[in-house]
């Protein structure tokens, strides 16, 4: 575990090692409602000293991650993240049914700007056009679960915005433009530091990992409409790739 952890790479020690708890939640080396290792066990374990582990464990706990008990030690909280499925028909006003009662997509802001060349290609339209660019913030009974930045032909989409603004979702806006239904056509998936932007609008801490889903949606004819990159905060989203 301490050849991991890399000291120049960016990310602070007790961030890395928090990270590493994490991983230890995760994969079932810490259990849930057991008390964690003594402080001097974890730093020879993670090759740090006791301050940065302490660090990690202050952090776990401000997060809602590790409880600390005063002369009982600090313990794992039972915490199920959510599932979020990836398959033909994502959705993010369905996708959470059955975890949560309420779900919504804020519309943080919106702008018009020349499509890229990866964004024409993604959207099959000349690199230069306008596209509007919409940046939301998916959240499930009053918590962030994901940021996007979603790209929208802004000759066919006109005034997109103002129906995601409206309705809070972006199958109901799509539905204003006469798309009753609508394919995803490839998602890429990866992982990576929270930036500032994801930090603020997810309420994460410092060196968060997001998993980030890059996909392009079609209608039933194969017409692509949409371009997106999500951030899902790892701590509290996994992502459930669907075959069908």
């Amino acid at each position: 575990m301490a050849s991991s952890i890399e000291r120049r790479n960016g990310v602070s020690l007790w961030r890395q090692i928090a990270d590493r708890i994490l991983q230890g939640i995760a994969s079932g080396d810490f259990q849930e409602n057991v008390a964690l290792p003594p402080e001097v066990a974890l730093a020879e374990r993670y090759g740090v000293n006791r301050h940065t582990v302490r660090s990690a464990i202050a952090a776990l706990v401000q997060e809602g991650v590790l409880k600390a008990e005063q002369g009982r030690g600090t313990f794992v909280l039972s915490r199920k993240r959510l599932s979020y499925p990836i398959g033909a028909r994502t959705r993010f006003s369905t996708g959470l049914q059955g975890q949560t009662s309420e779900r919504h997509i804020a519309l943080l802001s919106s702008s018009t700007e020349p499509a890229s060349r990866r964004i024409a290609e993604a959207l099959g339209i000349a690199e230069g056009a306008a596209v509007i660019r919409l940046e939301t913030r998916g959240e499930a009974d009053g918590h962030a679960v994901s940021r996007a930045t979603t790209w929208f032909d802004a000759k066919r989409f006109a005034g997109i915005e103002a129906a995601m603004a409206e309705t809070g979702s972006i199958t109901a806006s799509l539905k204003r433009f006469g798309i009753n239904d609508y394919l995803r056509h490839s998602t890429v998936l990866s992982a990576r530091h929270a930036d500032a932007d994801d930090l603020a609008a997810l309420d994460l801490q410092p060196g968060a990992i997001v998993l980030v889903t890059i996909a392009i949606n079609v209608t039933l004819d194969g017409e692509p409409i949409q371009f997106a990159e999500s951030r899902f905060p790892a701590e509290r989203v996994e992502l459930k790739l669907s075959v069908l």
